[in-house]
């Protein structure tokens, strides 16, 4: 711990390329569920000597290995002791899952809002007012984003913290009162609930000097621009920074100035996006600490290792997406004649989201699952397959709404509205996320009904996908 606080309040001490070897035979010698594991798959850590080594290791994941032990053998000496504050992410089923957490991981997650705040915004130099938009209580976001911020208020940044939470009302009633005594005030929150707070009428936005901090979803460039307009953001390749977090391990990535103008400049080149990206989707683009973070890409899926109150080795998160070296891309970038502004010379991690399963409403999955028990409602679910398809989708507004496009039985003629009422009951019951992340005029999905055999959402003879990116 003591030198997590000198590294922290200290230059960075930087790493050597193989630290997760080191910590992948820290947690197999101290982590029980971890030894375990590497003892059924008749691994023996010390055989386990360079990356190439570390590479063959088994991928974890969630089912695999955090619901498969007991949660104290998942921390160091098996015990939840070493760590001080539980975090939870709600699952599929909308069982919680708890993710413990000690002081020493907020100081390396701290690193990343470092960078955004203080190198990016000048929070060293200015009066800073941060907001804490995400949900509080034992959500993973919240708390952990003001414990990280006011990490950096310890180091000397004239930053100060308010945590209303995803509270709309008490959001607008204390920026006014508070935001006229800061040179700046950072928003910090999921995106279409920032969105949602920046298009209140009647607040005078452009007189607050405004930045945003954003994480949970892949939005358009198109929309940063939009609510940058809107809330008098000066300059939205500079002031808006999205990061890339997981109830997991915290912050992996953030976005910089680097990242942000590569990305606007391959928006406008779809071609150049999926000779890199393999897709013509844009994804979040960020930067990494390779000293914290290492990533893999598996199946076209991410893969990370880092340490934390759980300590993750080779940790398959679901993410689609990519890694890519710094050099490597900005040499991409000269090629084709842009060159983005100077900035950390780290490597790039790509994302487009959660693959197959869910969809991101306000930073909370929406799973299949939930919306499946919505559907099988007495009166409802004789009138529909039980096929349907997820969306989040995005209006002339730039404003997102949940859309799920149902299959109607044969024959049978189905209520829209009465499905929604039952896929929102639903949710609000299954999913902890979707009741405390969403707000309540945006928590009743759009119901579209469609024919049996619709040949764009139900096409006879294909396997059935339930979620769609719009």
């Amino acid at each position: 711990m003591r030198q997590a606080f000198d590294d922290f309040f200290g230059p960075p001490a930087g790493q050597s390329g193989d630290w997760v070897v080191d910590l992948f035979l820290r947690t197999a010698e101290t982590v029980p569920a971890y030894r375990k594991l590497l003892r059924e798959n008749g691994i023996e850590p010390t055989d386990i000597k360079s990356l190439d080594d570390f590479r063959t290791l088994p991928l974890l994941d969630k089912p695999s290995y955090h619901e498969r032990y007991p949660l104290p053998e998942l921390c160091r000496d098996g015990a939840l002791t070493g760590c001080d504050m539980i975090a939870v992410s709600s699952g599929s089923s909308g069982r919680p899952t708890i993710w413990p957490r000690a002081l020493e991981d907020e100081l390396h997650v701290a690193r990343r809002f470092e960078q955004v705040l203080v190198t990016g915004f000048g929070a060293d130099e200015r009066a800073t007012l941060a907001v804490v938009c995400f949900p509080l209580g034992t959500w993973v976001g919240g708390l952990f984003t003001q414990a990280c911020v006011r990490h950096l208020a310890a180091k000397g940044c004239p930053i100060t913290v308010v945590a209303p939470g995803n509270n709309k009302a008490e959001i607008l009633r204390v920026l006014p009162e508070l935001a006229p005594h800061f040179e700046q005030v950072v928003l910090l929150g999921y995106p279409p609930f920032v969105k949602d707070v920046i298009d209140t009428p009647g607040v005078g936005w452009g007189t607050y000097n405004i930045k945003l901090v954003l994480a949970g979803e892949v939005f358009s460039e198109q929309w940063r621009d939009l609510v940058s307009k809107r809330a008098g953001v000066a300059d939205p390749v500079r002031d808006v920074a999205s990061l890339y977090g997981t109830a997991d391990s915290g912050v992996l990535g953030n976005e910089t100035a680097v990242s942000v103008s590569i990305r606007r400049f391959f928006a406008e080149r779809p071609e150049l996006a999926r000779e890199v990206f393999g897709d013509s989707r844009l994804p979040t683009l960020v930067q990494y600490d390779p000293a914290s973070r290492f990533f893999e890409v598996h199946d076209g899926t991410l893969v990370f290792t880092a340490d934390g109150g759980i300590p993750l080795i080779r940790y398959r998160i679901a993410d689609e997406g990519g890694v890519l070296g710094h050099d490597e891309l900005l040499a991409f970038c000269a090629e084709h004649g842009f060159t983005p502004p100077p900035g950390p010379q780290l490597p790039f991690v790509y994302l487009f989201g959660r693959s197959l399963f869910t969809v991101s409403f306000f930073g909370a999955n929406v799973y299949p699952e939930n919306v499946t028990v919505g559907l099988e409602q007495p009166g409802i679910s004789d009138t529909v397959t039980g096929k349907f398809v997820i969306e989040s989708v995005e209006d002339a507004d730039r404003d997102r709404s949940l859309r799920i496009t149902v299959e109607t039985a044969p024959g049978q003629t189905a209520d829209a509205a009465r499905i929604a009422e039952s896929i929102r009951t639903q949710l609000l019951r299954l999913n902890s996320e979707f009741a405390h992340y969403v707000p309540a005029g945006r928590q009743l999905p759009e119901v579209v009904l469609r024919p049996a055999g619709d040949p764009e959402h139900f096409p006879a003879g294909v396997k059935h996908r339930y979620t769609r990116r719009s």
